[in-house]
Protein backbone atom coordinates (compact mmCIF):
# COMPACT_ATOMS: atom_id res chain seq x y z
CA UNK A 1 0.00 0.00 0.00
CA UNK A 2 1.29 3.68 -0.94
CA UNK A 3 1.20 5.55 2.91
CA UNK A 4 1.19 9.30 3.90
CA UNK A 5 2.45 10.23 7.09
CA UNK A 6 1.54 13.91 8.21
CA UNK A 7 3.68 15.78 10.53
CA UNK A 8 4.98 19.55 11.74
CA UNK A 9 7.17 21.49 9.47
CA UNK A 10 10.65 21.14 10.46
CA UNK A 11 10.00 17.38 11.63
CA UNK A 12 10.21 15.39 8.04
CA UNK A 13 13.68 14.34 8.40
CA UNK A 14 12.91 12.75 11.70
CA UNK A 15 9.54 10.93 10.63
CA UNK A 16 11.58 9.66 7.40
CA UNK A 17 14.15 7.67 9.98
CA UNK A 18 11.30 6.70 12.01
CA UNK A 19 9.91 5.40 9.46
CA UNK A 20 12.84 3.32 8.21
CA UNK A 21 13.04 1.70 11.82
CA UNK A 22 9.91 -0.12 11.30
CA UNK A 23 9.99 -1.32 8.06
CA UNK A 24 8.99 0.98 5.41
CA UNK A 25 9.65 1.03 2.18
CA UNK A 26 10.46 3.85 -0.06
CA UNK A 27 10.59 6.62 2.64
CA UNK A 28 10.12 9.88 0.34
CA UNK A 29 10.83 13.11 2.66
CA UNK A 30 7.50 16.00 1.14
CA UNK A 31 6.77 18.84 3.12
CA UNK A 32 5.10 18.06 6.39
CA UNK A 33 4.34 15.35 5.27
CA UNK A 34 6.60 11.61 4.43
CA UNK A 35 5.38 9.11 1.87
CA UNK A 36 5.98 5.67 1.97
CA UNK A 37 4.94 2.10 1.23
CA UNK A 38 4.23 -0.80 3.49
CA UNK A 39 1.75 -3.68 4.29
CA UNK A 40 -1.01 -3.78 7.02
CA UNK A 41 1.35 -4.54 9.60
CA UNK A 42 3.17 -1.37 9.18
CA UNK A 43 0.01 0.19 8.49
CA UNK A 44 -0.58 -0.43 12.64
CA UNK A 45 3.22 -0.07 13.67
CA UNK A 46 3.00 3.79 11.91
CA UNK A 47 -0.15 4.59 13.90
CA UNK A 48 1.35 2.83 17.13
CA UNK A 49 5.20 3.66 17.20
CA UNK A 50 5.46 6.57 15.01
CA UNK A 51 6.63 10.00 17.80
CA UNK A 52 7.06 12.34 15.19
CA UNK A 53 3.38 11.57 13.30
CA UNK A 54 -0.12 13.52 13.32
CA UNK A 55 -1.86 11.49 10.92
CA UNK A 56 -1.65 8.56 8.88
CA UNK A 57 -3.15 8.31 5.48
CA UNK A 58 -3.94 5.41 2.91
CA UNK A 59 -5.05 7.10 -0.77
CA UNK A 60 -7.38 5.17 -2.73
CA UNK A 61 -7.49 7.79 -5.45
CA UNK A 62 -5.99 10.52 -6.79
CA UNK A 63 -6.82 12.65 -10.16
CA UNK A 64 -7.07 16.14 -12.00
CA UNK A 65 -10.16 18.59 -11.09
CA UNK A 66 -10.97 21.52 -12.54
CA UNK A 67 -14.28 22.64 -10.27
CA UNK A 68 -16.11 20.75 -7.13
CA UNK A 69 -18.42 18.90 -9.61
CA UNK A 70 -15.48 17.02 -11.38
CA UNK A 71 -14.57 15.80 -7.58
CA UNK A 72 -17.83 14.56 -7.58
CA UNK A 73 -17.93 12.26 -10.47
CA UNK A 74 -13.98 11.20 -9.73
CA UNK A 75 -15.27 10.69 -5.50
CA UNK A 76 -18.24 8.28 -7.38
CA UNK A 77 -15.78 6.20 -9.18
CA UNK A 78 -13.91 4.85 -6.12
CA UNK A 79 -15.88 1.30 -4.62
CA UNK A 80 -16.66 2.13 -1.48
CA UNK A 81 -18.09 -1.28 -0.43
CA UNK A 82 -14.73 -1.81 -0.08
CA UNK A 83 -14.50 0.26 2.81
CA UNK A 84 -17.34 0.89 4.36
CA UNK A 85 -21.48 -0.05 3.81
CA UNK A 86 -24.79 1.48 4.49
CA UNK A 87 -24.63 1.18 8.13
CA UNK A 88 -21.43 2.71 8.77
CA UNK A 89 -21.22 6.46 9.37
CA UNK A 90 -18.41 8.59 7.91
CA UNK A 91 -16.97 11.96 8.06
CA UNK A 92 -14.99 14.15 5.81
CA UNK A 93 -11.88 16.33 6.19
CA UNK A 94 -10.72 18.91 3.44
CA UNK A 95 -7.13 20.41 3.30
CA UNK A 96 -7.35 22.93 0.38
CA UNK A 97 -4.32 24.74 -1.56
CA UNK A 98 -6.52 26.04 -4.94
CA UNK A 99 -7.39 28.92 -6.15
CA UNK A 100 -9.98 27.22 -7.84
CA UNK A 101 -11.57 25.38 -4.78
CA UNK A 102 -11.73 28.83 -2.41
CA UNK A 103 -14.48 27.04 -0.21
CA UNK A 104 -12.84 23.75 1.03
CA UNK A 105 -16.01 22.88 3.03
CA UNK A 106 -17.82 23.28 0.18
CA UNK A 107 -15.10 20.73 -1.68
CA UNK A 108 -15.78 17.94 1.41
CA UNK A 109 -19.85 18.64 0.74
CA UNK A 110 -19.61 17.40 -2.90
CA UNK A 111 -17.49 14.34 -1.47
CA UNK A 112 -19.91 13.57 1.33
CA UNK A 113 -22.65 13.67 -1.33
CA UNK A 114 -20.47 11.58 -4.10
CA UNK A 115 -20.39 8.70 -1.47
CA UNK A 116 -24.09 8.87 0.08
CA UNK A 117 -25.56 8.81 -3.58
CA UNK A 118 -23.34 5.67 -4.31
CA UNK A 119 -24.86 4.10 -1.99
CA UNK A 120 -28.71 5.56 -2.64
CA UNK A 121 -27.98 4.47 -6.15
CA UNK A 122 -27.20 0.73 -5.48
CA UNK A 123 -28.83 -0.16 -2.32
CA UNK A 124 -31.63 2.79 -1.93
CA UNK A 125 -30.27 3.28 1.44
CA UNK A 126 -27.20 5.81 2.58
CA UNK A 127 -24.74 5.94 5.30
CA UNK A 128 -24.64 8.92 7.81
CA UNK A 129 -22.46 11.26 8.64
CA UNK A 130 -20.69 10.90 12.12
CA UNK A 131 -19.74 14.20 14.06
CA UNK A 132 -17.99 12.35 16.64
CA UNK A 133 -16.69 9.03 16.37
CA UNK A 134 -17.03 7.94 13.05
CA UNK A 135 -16.89 4.57 11.44
CA UNK A 136 -14.83 5.88 8.81
CA UNK A 137 -13.01 9.30 8.41
CA UNK A 138 -12.17 10.40 4.69
CA UNK A 139 -9.45 13.16 3.92
CA UNK A 140 -9.74 15.03 0.96
CA UNK A 141 -6.37 16.84 -0.29
CA UNK A 142 -6.41 19.48 -3.20
CA UNK A 143 -3.09 20.97 -4.03
CA UNK A 144 -4.27 23.45 -7.24
CA UNK A 145 -5.99 20.84 -9.76
CA UNK A 146 -4.39 17.70 -7.96
CA UNK A 147 -6.78 15.67 -5.75
CA UNK A 148 -6.10 12.92 -3.65
CA UNK A 149 -8.75 11.26 -1.62
CA UNK A 150 -7.77 9.23 1.01
CA UNK A 151 -8.34 7.25 4.34
CA UNK A 152 -7.39 8.32 7.60
CA UNK A 153 -6.02 5.31 9.48
CA UNK A 154 -5.46 7.93 12.92
CA UNK A 155 -8.83 9.10 13.37
CA UNK A 156 -7.92 11.92 16.28
CA UNK A 157 -4.70 13.37 15.60
CA UNK A 158 -1.77 11.27 17.25
CA UNK A 159 -0.84 14.17 19.30
CA UNK A 160 -3.32 13.13 21.99
CA UNK A 161 -1.55 10.22 23.13
CA UNK A 162 -4.16 9.74 26.15
CA UNK A 163 -1.66 9.84 29.24
CA UNK A 164 -2.88 13.88 30.05
CA UNK A 165 -5.28 14.20 33.18
CA UNK A 166 -4.67 17.70 32.93
CA UNK A 167 -3.23 20.91 31.06
CA UNK A 168 -2.56 24.15 31.73
CA UNK A 169 -2.46 27.41 29.40
CA UNK A 170 -0.83 26.64 26.42
CA UNK A 171 0.43 23.08 26.55
CA UNK A 172 2.99 22.04 24.10
CA UNK A 173 2.14 19.82 21.40
CA UNK A 174 2.94 16.24 22.45
CA UNK A 175 4.64 15.51 18.57
CA UNK A 176 6.50 18.71 18.86
CA UNK A 177 8.28 17.69 22.09
CA UNK A 178 9.14 14.31 21.22
CA UNK A 179 10.24 16.38 17.99
CA UNK A 180 12.49 18.76 19.84
CA UNK A 181 14.21 15.83 22.14
CA UNK A 182 15.21 13.68 18.98
CA UNK A 183 16.54 16.40 17.93
CA UNK A 184 18.90 17.81 20.27
CA UNK A 185 20.35 13.73 20.02
CA UNK A 186 19.48 12.57 24.01
CA UNK A 187 18.76 9.05 23.99
CA UNK A 188 18.81 8.57 27.53
CA UNK A 189 22.37 8.83 28.29
CA UNK A 190 22.47 11.21 30.75
CA UNK A 191 19.77 13.36 33.10
CA UNK A 192 17.46 15.25 31.71
CA UNK A 193 15.94 18.70 32.84
CA UNK A 194 13.31 20.77 32.07
CA UNK A 195 13.38 24.04 34.60
CA UNK A 196 9.87 25.58 33.16
CA UNK A 197 8.14 22.29 32.58
CA UNK A 198 4.41 23.49 32.48
CA UNK A 199 2.21 20.58 32.63
CA UNK A 200 4.80 18.13 32.23
CA UNK A 201 4.78 17.32 28.03
CA UNK A 202 8.47 17.77 27.54
CA UNK A 203 9.13 15.58 30.48
CA UNK A 204 6.97 12.73 29.83
CA UNK A 205 7.67 12.35 26.67
CA UNK A 206 11.75 12.14 27.11
CA UNK A 207 10.75 9.92 29.90
CA UNK A 208 9.21 7.46 26.90
CA UNK A 209 12.21 8.01 24.67
CA UNK A 210 14.24 7.16 27.06
CA UNK A 211 12.76 3.60 28.00
CA UNK A 212 11.51 3.46 24.38
CA UNK A 213 7.93 2.95 25.59
CA UNK A 214 6.03 3.80 21.76
CA UNK A 215 3.54 6.18 22.21
CA UNK A 216 0.32 4.23 20.87
CA UNK A 217 -0.03 2.41 24.36
CA UNK A 218 -2.10 5.22 25.70
CA UNK A 219 -4.35 5.70 22.89
CA UNK A 220 -8.08 3.66 23.34
CA UNK A 221 -8.59 3.17 19.39
CA UNK A 222 -7.38 4.04 16.16
CA UNK A 223 -9.37 4.90 13.27
CA UNK A 224 -8.39 1.52 11.31
CA UNK A 225 -10.06 -0.68 13.80
CA UNK A 226 -13.17 0.23 12.46
CA UNK A 227 -12.72 -1.18 9.00
CA UNK A 228 -13.82 -4.03 7.12
CA UNK A 229 -10.71 -5.35 6.62
CA UNK A 230 -9.05 -4.99 10.34
CA UNK A 231 -7.38 -7.39 11.37
CA UNK A 232 -7.34 -7.62 15.67
CA UNK A 233 -4.87 -10.53 15.87
CA UNK A 234 -2.22 -8.83 14.39
CA UNK A 235 -2.89 -5.46 15.88
CA UNK A 236 -2.95 -7.15 19.49
CA UNK A 237 0.40 -8.40 18.55
CA UNK A 238 2.23 -5.27 18.03
CA UNK A 239 -0.18 -3.84 21.26
CA UNK A 240 2.09 -6.76 23.55
CA UNK A 241 4.93 -6.52 22.33
CA UNK A 242 7.30 -4.78 24.82
CA UNK A 243 10.86 -6.33 23.36
CA UNK A 244 11.75 -3.18 22.33
CA UNK A 245 11.54 -1.34 26.16
CA UNK A 246 14.69 -0.92 27.83
CA UNK A 247 15.77 0.60 31.43
CA UNK A 248 16.65 3.67 31.70
CA UNK A 249 19.68 4.58 34.16
CA UNK A 250 19.62 8.06 34.93
CA UNK A 251 16.40 10.69 36.05
CA UNK A 252 14.69 13.41 34.79
CA UNK A 253 14.18 16.41 36.76
CA UNK A 254 11.24 19.02 36.22
CA UNK A 255 10.47 22.36 38.00
CA UNK A 256 7.80 25.16 37.68
CA UNK A 257 7.23 27.93 39.80
CA UNK A 258 3.42 27.44 39.65
CA UNK A 259 2.06 25.09 41.98
CA UNK A 260 -1.08 24.54 40.25
CA UNK A 261 1.14 23.02 36.62
CA UNK A 262 3.16 21.20 39.00
CA UNK A 263 0.36 19.17 40.60
CA UNK A 264 -1.05 18.50 36.77
CA UNK A 265 2.44 17.70 35.98
CA UNK A 266 2.83 15.16 38.58
CA UNK A 267 -0.95 13.57 37.92
CA UNK A 268 0.17 13.06 33.91
CA UNK A 269 3.21 11.55 35.05
CA UNK A 270 1.50 9.13 37.22
CA UNK A 271 -1.16 8.72 34.10
CA UNK A 272 1.57 7.66 31.63
CA UNK A 273 3.39 5.20 34.27
CA UNK A 274 6.87 7.10 34.20
CA UNK A 275 6.66 8.05 38.01
CA UNK A 276 9.82 5.74 39.01
CA UNK A 277 12.19 8.20 36.71
CA UNK A 278 10.72 11.72 36.28
CA UNK A 279 11.00 14.14 39.51
CA UNK A 280 8.76 17.30 39.66
CA UNK A 281 9.25 19.92 42.11
CA UNK A 282 7.52 23.07 42.88
CA UNK A 283 10.60 25.93 42.13
CA UNK A 284 11.87 29.26 40.81
CA UNK A 285 14.17 28.34 37.58
CA UNK A 286 16.03 31.84 39.30
CA UNK A 287 16.89 29.27 42.01
CA UNK A 288 18.29 26.32 40.47
CA UNK A 289 20.92 24.29 41.65
CA UNK A 290 24.30 23.79 40.06
CA UNK A 291 23.74 20.58 38.40
CA UNK A 292 25.66 17.26 38.28
CA UNK A 293 26.91 17.02 34.67
CA UNK A 294 26.47 14.82 32.16
CA UNK A 295 23.43 16.72 31.70
CA UNK A 296 20.94 17.73 28.89
CA UNK A 297 18.22 20.88 29.71
CA UNK A 298 15.52 21.37 27.15
CA UNK A 299 12.62 23.64 28.12
CA UNK A 300 10.14 26.18 26.76
CA UNK A 301 10.16 29.09 28.29
CA UNK A 302 6.87 31.12 28.12
CA UNK A 303 6.41 33.95 25.79
CA UNK A 304 3.76 36.28 24.54
CA UNK A 305 2.93 36.25 21.13
CA UNK A 306 3.20 39.65 19.72
CA UNK A 307 4.50 41.57 22.36
CA UNK A 308 7.03 40.99 25.21
CA UNK A 309 6.98 42.37 28.50
CA UNK A 310 9.68 43.34 31.16
CA UNK A 311 8.65 40.95 33.38
CA UNK A 312 9.70 37.96 30.61
CA UNK A 313 12.55 39.64 29.39
CA UNK A 314 13.83 39.28 32.96
CA UNK A 315 13.28 36.09 32.70
CA UNK A 316 15.39 35.03 30.15
CA UNK A 317 18.38 37.42 31.26
CA UNK A 318 18.05 36.00 34.59
CA UNK A 319 17.58 32.20 33.37
CA UNK A 320 20.93 32.94 31.02
CA UNK A 321 23.06 33.74 34.65
CA UNK A 322 21.37 30.51 35.32
CA UNK A 323 22.98 28.60 32.56
CA UNK A 324 26.23 29.76 33.64
CA UNK A 325 26.87 29.18 37.15
CA UNK A 326 24.51 26.33 37.41
CA UNK A 327 25.05 24.86 34.19
CA UNK A 328 28.00 24.77 33.13
CA UNK A 329 29.16 21.95 31.15
CA UNK A 330 25.52 21.11 29.72
CA UNK A 331 24.21 21.39 26.83
CA UNK A 332 21.12 23.62 26.86
CA UNK A 333 17.76 23.78 24.10
CA UNK A 334 15.76 26.52 24.12
CA UNK A 335 12.01 26.92 22.51
CA UNK A 336 11.03 30.67 22.04
CA UNK A 337 9.71 32.95 19.81
CA UNK A 338 11.08 36.24 19.78
CA UNK A 339 14.68 37.52 19.30
CA UNK A 340 14.98 39.91 22.25
CA UNK A 341 14.01 36.61 24.50
CA UNK A 342 16.62 35.17 23.05
CA UNK A 343 19.27 38.22 23.15
CA UNK A 344 18.37 38.18 26.65
CA UNK A 345 19.84 34.55 27.65
CA UNK A 346 23.26 36.48 26.71
CA UNK A 347 25.22 33.71 24.77
CA UNK A 348 25.80 32.56 20.83
CA UNK A 349 24.09 29.62 20.21
CA UNK A 350 25.84 26.70 18.50
CA UNK A 351 22.82 25.52 16.40
CA UNK A 352 19.15 26.29 15.56
CA UNK A 353 16.24 25.25 14.11
CA UNK A 354 12.84 26.41 12.88
CA UNK A 355 9.39 24.79 14.47
CA UNK A 356 6.20 25.40 14.41
CA UNK A 357 3.87 25.88 17.57
CA UNK A 358 0.81 25.67 16.18
CA UNK A 359 0.89 28.93 13.82
CA UNK A 360 3.62 30.24 15.04
CA UNK A 361 7.40 29.70 13.92
CA UNK A 362 9.39 29.79 16.59
CA UNK A 363 12.92 28.62 17.37
CA UNK A 364 14.93 26.00 18.98
CA UNK A 365 18.31 26.80 19.49
CA UNK A 366 21.26 25.05 21.58
CA UNK A 367 23.49 26.37 23.96
CA UNK A 368 26.80 25.01 25.13
CA UNK A 369 27.20 25.70 28.31
CA UNK A 370 30.89 25.25 29.21
CA UNK A 371 33.85 26.67 31.86
CA UNK A 372 35.42 29.16 30.99
CA UNK A 373 35.84 32.13 28.20
CA UNK A 374 35.27 31.37 24.67
CA UNK A 375 38.12 33.30 23.57
CA UNK A 376 40.14 31.27 25.65
CA UNK A 377 39.05 28.16 24.16
CA UNK A 378 39.56 29.16 20.56
CA UNK A 379 42.93 30.56 21.45
CA UNK A 380 43.45 26.76 22.77
CA UNK A 381 42.62 25.27 19.06
CA UNK A 382 39.19 24.67 20.83
CA UNK A 383 36.16 24.06 18.36
CA UNK A 384 32.58 24.11 21.16
CA UNK A 385 30.82 23.32 17.41
CA UNK A 386 30.83 19.85 15.37
CA UNK A 387 31.11 19.73 11.77
CA UNK A 388 27.12 18.75 12.00
CA UNK A 389 26.02 21.68 13.59
CA UNK A 390 28.09 23.96 11.38
CA UNK A 391 26.39 22.54 8.32
CA UNK A 392 23.36 22.82 10.27
CA UNK A 393 23.74 26.59 11.04
CA UNK A 394 24.90 27.52 7.28
CA UNK A 395 21.58 25.94 6.20
CA UNK A 396 19.50 27.43 8.62
CA UNK A 397 21.05 30.96 7.28
CA UNK A 398 20.33 29.94 3.65
CA UNK A 399 16.39 28.93 4.41
CA UNK A 400 15.49 32.06 7.26
CA UNK A 401 17.30 34.65 4.43
CA UNK A 402 15.02 32.76 1.39
CA UNK A 403 11.69 32.55 4.18
CA UNK A 404 12.66 36.97 4.90
CA UNK A 405 13.23 37.63 1.09
CA UNK A 406 9.12 35.20 0.29
CA UNK A 407 7.60 37.88 2.96
CA UNK A 408 9.29 40.96 1.14
CA UNK A 409 7.84 39.66 -1.88
CA UNK A 410 4.55 39.03 -0.51
CA UNK A 411 4.32 42.88 0.85
CA UNK A 412 5.73 44.71 -2.33
CA UNK A 413 2.88 42.08 -4.34
CA UNK A 414 5.33 39.84 -6.11
CA UNK A 415 4.64 35.95 -6.42
CA UNK A 416 5.60 34.13 -3.29
CA UNK A 417 7.56 30.81 -3.01
CA UNK A 418 5.15 27.68 -2.70
CA UNK A 419 5.88 25.65 0.30
CA UNK A 420 8.23 23.13 -1.42
CA UNK A 421 10.17 25.66 -3.56
CA UNK A 422 11.00 26.80 0.24
CA UNK A 423 12.10 23.75 1.59
CA UNK A 424 15.11 23.58 -1.76
CA UNK A 425 15.73 27.03 -2.25
CA UNK A 426 19.52 27.54 -0.88
CA UNK A 427 20.56 31.15 0.05
CA UNK A 428 22.82 32.87 -2.34
CA UNK A 429 25.82 33.66 -0.42
CA UNK A 430 25.82 29.61 0.25
CA UNK A 431 25.51 28.88 -3.78
CA UNK A 432 28.16 31.21 -4.50
CA UNK A 433 30.33 29.96 -1.70
CA UNK A 434 29.72 26.08 -3.20
CA UNK A 435 30.93 27.82 -6.55
CA UNK A 436 33.86 29.14 -4.80
CA UNK A 437 34.81 26.12 -3.21
CA UNK A 438 34.77 23.53 -6.62
CA UNK A 439 37.06 26.01 -8.04
CA UNK A 440 39.60 26.18 -5.04
CA UNK A 441 41.39 22.84 -3.16
CA UNK A 442 41.50 25.15 -0.24
CA UNK A 443 38.28 24.28 1.05
CA UNK A 444 36.72 20.42 1.57
CA UNK A 445 33.77 19.99 -0.79
CA UNK A 446 33.21 16.49 0.63
CA UNK A 447 29.43 15.82 1.58
CA UNK A 448 28.08 18.94 2.77
CA UNK A 449 30.95 20.86 3.77
CA UNK A 450 30.77 23.41 1.11
CA UNK A 451 28.37 25.00 3.12
CA UNK A 452 30.95 26.67 6.00
CA UNK A 453 34.65 27.80 5.39
CA UNK A 454 36.92 24.86 7.46
CA UNK A 455 39.30 27.56 8.58
CA UNK A 456 40.78 27.88 11.72
CA UNK A 457 40.24 30.47 14.94
CA UNK A 458 42.35 33.37 15.13
CA UNK A 459 44.40 34.08 17.98
CA UNK A 460 43.73 36.04 20.15
CA UNK A 461 45.25 39.79 19.12
CA UNK A 462 45.91 38.00 15.33
CA UNK A 463 44.69 39.92 12.60
CA UNK A 464 43.88 38.15 9.10
CA UNK A 465 43.16 40.20 6.58
CA UNK A 466 41.45 38.87 3.67
CA UNK A 467 42.91 39.78 0.64
CA UNK A 468 46.68 39.77 0.16
CA UNK A 469 49.09 41.08 -2.29
CA UNK A 470 51.96 38.57 -1.92
CA UNK A 471 54.27 41.26 -3.68
CA UNK A 472 54.16 43.43 -0.95
CA UNK A 473 54.56 43.59 2.58
CA UNK A 474 51.52 45.10 3.48
CA UNK A 475 48.22 43.92 3.04
CA UNK A 476 46.05 45.29 0.38
CA UNK A 477 43.03 47.11 1.63
CA UNK A 478 39.49 45.16 1.73
CA UNK A 479 36.76 46.33 -0.91
CA UNK A 480 34.50 48.65 1.03
CA UNK A 481 37.51 49.73 3.62
CA UNK A 482 37.56 53.25 4.57
CA UNK A 483 40.89 53.43 2.41
CA UNK A 484 39.19 51.88 -0.79
CA UNK A 485 36.42 52.70 -2.83
CA UNK A 486 33.74 54.40 -1.63
CA UNK A 487 35.75 55.63 1.55
CA UNK A 488 36.44 58.85 2.65
CA UNK A 489 40.54 58.96 1.90
CA UNK A 490 39.87 57.06 -1.28
CA UNK A 491 41.31 58.17 -4.31
CA UNK A 492 41.05 56.35 -7.27
CA UNK A 493 43.62 55.39 -9.92
CA UNK A 494 42.34 52.67 -11.47
CA UNK A 495 39.57 54.75 -13.28
CA UNK A 496 41.52 57.52 -14.36
CA UNK A 497 40.12 59.91 -16.88
CA UNK A 498 36.66 59.22 -16.01
CA UNK A 499 34.30 61.31 -14.06
CA UNK A 500 33.62 60.49 -10.22
CA UNK A 501 30.17 60.72 -10.91
CA UNK A 502 29.76 58.32 -14.22
CA UNK A 503 27.92 55.16 -13.40
CA UNK A 504 29.39 53.31 -15.99
CA UNK A 505 32.87 53.53 -15.14
CA UNK A 506 33.33 50.29 -13.34
CA UNK A 507 32.16 48.43 -16.76
CA UNK A 508 35.05 50.43 -18.63
CA UNK A 509 38.44 48.04 -19.51
CA UNK A 510 40.24 51.11 -18.67
CA UNK A 511 41.29 49.97 -15.61
CA UNK A 512 42.40 46.81 -16.92
CA UNK A 513 45.90 48.34 -19.13
CA UNK A 514 48.94 46.84 -18.22
CA UNK A 515 49.97 50.16 -16.50
CA UNK A 516 47.63 49.02 -13.99
CA UNK A 517 48.61 45.00 -13.80
CA UNK A 518 49.07 44.59 -9.91
CA UNK A 519 45.76 46.87 -8.64
CA UNK A 520 43.26 45.27 -6.95
CA UNK A 521 40.47 44.26 -9.63
CA UNK A 522 37.19 45.04 -7.35
CA UNK A 523 35.71 42.42 -10.00
CA UNK A 524 37.36 39.43 -8.70
CA UNK A 525 37.31 39.47 -4.59
CA UNK A 526 38.13 35.74 -4.85
CA UNK A 527 41.23 35.80 -6.75
CA UNK A 528 44.57 37.47 -6.87
CA UNK A 529 46.25 39.48 -9.65
CA UNK A 530 49.78 39.89 -10.42
CA UNK A 531 50.93 41.13 -13.49
CA UNK A 532 48.34 39.88 -15.38
CA UNK A 533 48.64 36.97 -14.16
CA UNK A 534 46.22 34.35 -11.69
CA UNK A 535 47.25 32.10 -8.90
CA UNK A 536 46.43 28.85 -8.02
CA UNK A 537 46.82 27.50 -4.60
CA UNK A 538 48.00 24.30 -2.83
CA UNK A 539 45.92 23.14 0.06
CA UNK A 540 48.17 24.84 2.31
CA UNK A 541 47.04 28.57 0.96
CA UNK A 542 50.34 29.35 -0.94
CA UNK A 543 50.39 30.78 -3.95
CA UNK A 544 51.01 28.68 -7.14
CA UNK A 545 51.74 30.95 -10.48
CA UNK A 546 50.34 29.56 -13.33
CA UNK A 547 50.99 30.56 -17.12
Amino acid sequence: MKLIAKTFAGLEELLAKELNSIGAENVEIGNRMVSFQGNKEILYKANFCLRTAVKILMPIREFKAKDADEVYEETKKIHWEDYMDEDSTFLVDAVVFSDEFRHSRFAAYRVKDAIADYFRERSGKRPNVGISNPDIRVNLHISDHDVTISLDSSGESLHHRGYRTGTVAAPLNEVLAAGIIMLTGWDGDSDFIDPMCGSGTILIEAALIAKNIYPGVFRKEFAFEHWKDFDPDLFDEIYNDDSQERDFNFHIYGYDINHHAVSIANENVKSAGVSDIVTIQQGDVRDLEPQQMPSIMVTNPPYGERITTDDILGLYADFGTVLKHSFAGGDAWVLSLHEECFAKIGFRPSTRYILYNGALECELRKYQMFEGKLSERRQEGLDIKTKEERIRNAKFKGHKQVRDNNASSARDGERQLTDEELLIQPNAKFKRELERNSRNSRFNTDDDSHYFKSKPFKKYGEKIHKFRDYSDDEPRKQYGHKDSKGGKDYKSKSFKGHGSGSKDRRFNDGHKSEKNFGKFDKSSSDRRSKGGKRFAFDSDGNPILND
